[in-house]
């Protein structure tokens, strides 16, 4: 649907500036995504750290004519020094950018008289959304947030995708903070509620475990239904205190009385077979999970299924038919210089649109040909010509080069698409033309996106390079996660660094500080220059501190903007000779003082003379001054830490006082931002603590990096016997030996070996056996179920990389940075 400009300033009582017609079919938050600008309208959010403001130039001339503004902007000389360059623009004038997005979404909502699915709990609204949806889609034409789209800011997105074909509606919402689920509420105004569980997700910000479970229940005042466990007490007394008069479908494997009871739940070998009772009739079906969270959010998806009328031999017909949620982008390395994004788990207008944005973003950094391998849509409810022409639509505007077809319905339409294009009728058509080199594939970034029943991963697994079975995935979204933590403990203005050196953390320094800038932190250190020059040939634009500059490598912090730590008076004056030689001026440095640490630095003492030696010159300027704790993270040195910043605080105020221009201060590092929030100064430096350890409990904080494997064989050896070089691992028993395509030269420690430490298989611990071997190692599986080809987990999501630093008498840092470039490099943003 479109409203007029008009109509959404009355909507959101907006003072309007500017008087030209416009029509808004699009809203836009975040600048990055901008894909219809004659149709969008601009919201320029405020937060602590960033200001929407800032943006509306670049998207002014990026053809954006429409945007909602804060009174503070409109009224400050900023914005108003732009009002005369916005020739043709309307401003709309509100208190509170949020809250008019919220408003409008909420007037949006109004225009439809249709059934409506909220979700909300701790755990599990995305999976319940996307399987109603594959339960649902054949019969309905369905609205659902986009992936977890359930935030202040993504409900409104979501809600306001809400079409005059829409016939059902499915939203999540989701809270952090108390008082937030009613601008929800009154965006989504469900029909019908479900509330999944209640966990300790987003606890922090709640007094207790009771006052988020009425918060989260107050989406559902105004229901007609409430769908929740009923078996789950604390629940059920939640929702009767605060919800008395609602109608509620609490299914019980308990209650035989309650109108849907669970009869039986019986686990085979890879699906569930469940036998229920729905208002007196029985009936069962099978879904193709065994674990205990998929059977409760397929009970969920039951209940509603039935409310909404779903017929029951439908219903068993879909069950066993569920596809798992992958909720993530994959990131490939390919073969011919090919970078692979794979989504070839569903394929909507909707994931479409967020894929083409990934797309396009990781485009500008490579410099690669845009290439879309797409499958027919299914289920759309929409014509062929309609559909395709949408489609056509968005990659038009994500500027995409190629667009290679798979399905009949989606070839039916190959005139549409005025771009290099190939079609084919399936996907073994496809692999077929790849394999006899039809069709060639190289030094292109390939958007892989299908519904599942087109077996898109087979065409992954031809495009993917092979290079070695052991790979290291990289959580990109739980590394924003961690950069969130450290944020919100910090000011607003302060600013923050990210390491990234040592191939960040051996978390791959290309991938990450492309994510790094999109989430917009305000510099980037490695230790050498050529750790930078690899940055910027990556595209990286921020601003990059070299920590350890070399001699020799001054030309190639000149040529690439790449500014060192200057610690010394050699390296200061052989800098400012060679600036001067190569007619440089005003090249930004970052001046060190040692407080402590006795590492690198300037003498505290030493600070009047640098100050006289730099304001002698122009040829460097100093940017930032900084200092390094030696001992931050541990409480025992607390009173040799606070001396270290009482001393950078005196030489600090010596240096930037002397000078007329901003010079930026920081000493906290991971550990400093956690324990001294006093001592923030300027900028903090995020190193272990973003990559998901804790420095000063040791606790992870959200897991980024997971060493996988798999095994290559599994031997059955008996008593007595050996394993491995020197034969040292001595067997006890008749045992079962799996070896694994990994060794010391891919970053296993040696001293793990001899059953020093244990991997994961299926779960369970599977200690090394025998010496550690340069590209293979042993373990015992004896007592364990499994066979070749098994995945089997080094350190990551449930072997915490602090218990191997912790068997080998290290810190995380050794055993991150150790894993070898060797080892392939998988990286997922979850969503």
């Amino acid at each position: 649907m479109s409203y007029s400009i008009d109509t959404i300033a009355g909507y959101i009582a907006a003072r309007r500036v500017g008087d030209n017609s416009a029509t808004i079919s699009w809203l836009l938050t975040d600048s990055r995504s901008l894909n219809f600008p004659e149709e969008t309208l601009f919201f320029a959010l405020k937060s602590k750290r960033n200001d929407g403001a800032r943006y509306i130039p670049d998207l002014y001339t990026r053809g954006v004519r429409n945007f909602v503004v804060s009174e503070n902007d409109a009224d400050s000389s900023q914005l108003a020094a732009l009002q005369s360059r916005l020739e043709g623009a309307n401003l709309l004038v509100v208190a509170n950018p949020l809250k008019a997005l919220q408003k409008l979404a909420e007037k949006h909502r109004e225009h439809f008289n249709i059934p409506v699915v909220g979700i909300t709990g701790s755990n599990g609204k995305t999976v319940v959304k996307e399987w109603l949806h594959q339960l649902l889609a054949s019969d309905r034409v369905i609205t659902r947030s986009p992936r977890s789209y359930n935030s202040q800011i993504g409900v409104p997105l979501s809600v306001w995708q809400l079409t005059d074909q829409t016939e059902l509606g499915i939203f999540e919402a989701g809270i952090s903070e108390p008082g937030e689920m009613r601008a929800l509420k009154n965006i989504i105004q469900p029909t019908i509620g479900i509330l999944t569980n209640i966990g300790g997700a987003h606890q922090e910000n709640f007094y207790s475990l009771q006052e988020k479970c009425i918060e989260k229940v107050s989406l559902f005042k105004d229901c007609d239904v409430l769908i929740y466990n009923g078996d789950d007490e604390f629940i059920s007394n939640c929702v009767s205190r605060t919800l008395s008069s609602a109608r509620e479908i609490a299914w019980s494997r308990k209650n035989q009385d309650c109108p849907l009871y669970i009869k039986k739940i019986e686990k085979r070998d890879d699906n569930t077979f469940i036998v229920y009772r729905y208002l007196g009739m029985e009936n069962s079906f099978t879904i193709p999970f065994i674990d205990d969270a998929s059977i409760e959010d397929a009970l969920h998806c039951l209940a509603a299924c039935h409310y909404l009328m779903l017929p029951a031999e439908k219903i068993t017909e879909r069950m066993q038919h569920l596809e798992p949620v992958a909720m993530r982008l994959e990131v490939k390395e390919g073969k011919n210089n090919c970078l692979l994004i794979n989504d070839s788990y569903n394929s909507d207008l909707v994931s479409l649109d967020i894929a083409l944005d990934f797309l396009y973003r990781r485009s500008l950094v490579k410099g690669l040909k845009r290439t879309l391998i797409l499958s027919d849509i299914l289920e759309t409810g929409q014509s062929l010509s309609i559909l395709y022409r949408r489609v056509q639509q968005l990659i038009a505007g994500r500027q995409v080069d190629r667009i290679i077809g798979v399905g009949h319905d989606i070839s039916s339409c190959e005139a549409r698409f005025n771009i290099e294009r190939a079609f084919f009728p399936d996907t073994e058509s496809l692999l077929t033309a790849i394999a006899k080199g039809k069709l060639m594939l190289s030094n292109e970034i390939i958007l892989i996106k299908g519904a599942r029943r087109f077996g898109f991963d087979r065409l992954t697994e031809e495009l993917e390079k092979k290079v070695h079975e052991t790979i290291l995935e990289v959580n990109l979204g739980a590394m924003i996660a961690n950069l969130n933590h450290y944020r919100a403990l910090l000011n607003p203005a302060t600013k923050v660094i990210c390491m990234v050196k040592a191939a960040a953390y051996g978390a791959g320094s290309q991938e990450i500080a492309k994510t790094l800038q999109e989430h917009r932190v305000d510099y980037l250190a490695v230790a050498v220059a050529d750790e930078g020059y690899d940055l910027r040939r990556a595209g990286i634009t921020t601003g990059i501190l070299i920590m350890n500059p070399e001699m020799t490598s001054f030309h190639t912090l000149f040529e690439h903007n790449l500014e060192p730590e200057v610690y010394s008076f050699h390296l200061l004056e052989a800098l400012i000779k060679e600036a001067e030689k190569s007619g440089i001026t005003r090249f930004p440095i970052h001046i060190k003082v040692d407080t402590g640490m006795h590492r690198l630095g300037f003498a505290p003492h030493e600070m009047p003379q640098l100050i006289e030696r730099l304001k002698h010159q122009d040829a460097v300027i100093v940017r930032s001054v900084f200092s390094h704790l030696a001992a931050g993270d541990s409480p025992r040195f607390d009173d040799f830490t606070r001396e270290q910043i009482r001393l950078f605080d005196a030489a600090s105020t010596e240096l930037t006082q002397a000078f007329g221009h901003r010079i930026f201060r920081h000493i906290c590092n991971s550990a400093g931002a956690e324990r001294f929030p006093e001592a923030q100064y300027d900028m903090v430096r995020l190193g272990i603590g973003l990559y998901g350890v804790s420095p000063v409990t040791n606790a992870v904080i959200n897991n980024v990096s997971t060493l996988k494997t798999t095994i290559l064989q599994i031997r059955d050896v008996p008593k007595d016997e050996t394993v491995g070089y020197g034969r040292n691992g001595k067997l006890t028993r008749d045992s079962r030996i799996a070896a694994l395509p990994i060794g010391y030269a891919d970053g296993l420690n040696r001293h793990l070996g001899n059953t020093a430490g244990y991997c994961l298989v299926n779960g369970m611990h599977a200690p090394y056996v025998g010496n550690i071997c340069m590209d293979v190692c042993m373990i015992d599986v004896t007592d364990i179920e499994c066979r070749e080809g098994d995945s089997v987990e080094i350190f990551g999501d449930n072997l915490p990389i602090t218990v191997l630093s912790d068997a080998l008498g290290t810190i995380p840092y050794e055993v991150l940075t150790a894993v070898s470039t060797r080892v392939k490099r998988v990286y997922f943003q979850e969503s």
